[in-house]
């Protein structure tokens, strides 16, 4: 069984043996045993409250091994608004749920959640359900879970 035991600083050069493709949840998970695709084995022993993102490296034990780290697609809900405000109103709404949420300046991005669906709507929300990467903030006290 491969055992990845350091992340790397992302490097779009660097030589890799495979791709691991994660999910959001997946990716704060420290110690974790997943399956390729192709069916190898691969644990993740990494420091704990390691959050994984998008094209990460990650080396084996031995350093002889590089996996690059992919955000998988998942189910997710796409939210957008009239206004940057309205926006920012959607997202104070969400942050005090607690909710994983990623954020750019033209959209917010979430796990389906219907109950959270419908108040967005009610707010005037425009809510699209897609499969894409999901690549939530990953906090503002560094990389730890609650």
């Amino acid at each position: 069984m491969l055992t990845l035991t350091q992340r790397l600083p992302t490097n779009a050069d660097a030589v890799v043996s495979f791709t691991l493709a994660l999910t959001a949840e997946e990716r704060t998970r420290s110690r974790h045993r997943f399956e390729t695709v192709d069916g190898q084995t691969v644990f993740l022993r990494l420091p704990r409250g390691t959050v994984l993102r998008d094209n990460d490296i990650l080396q084996s034990e031995t350093e002889s091994i590089l996996v690059r780290v992919n955000a998988k697609p998942e189910p997710v809900l796409t939210i957008t608004a009239k206004t940057r405000l309205d926006l920012l109103r959607a997202a104070y709404h969400l942050g005090n749920r607690h909710v994983p949420l990623e954020i750019t300046a033209s959209y917010l991005r979430l796990s389906p959640d219907p109950v959270l669906q419908t108040m967005l709507e009610q707010m005037g929300m425009q809510v699209e359900e897609a499969v894409l990467p999901f690549q939530p903030e990953i906090g503002a006290y560094g990389n730890h879970a609650h």
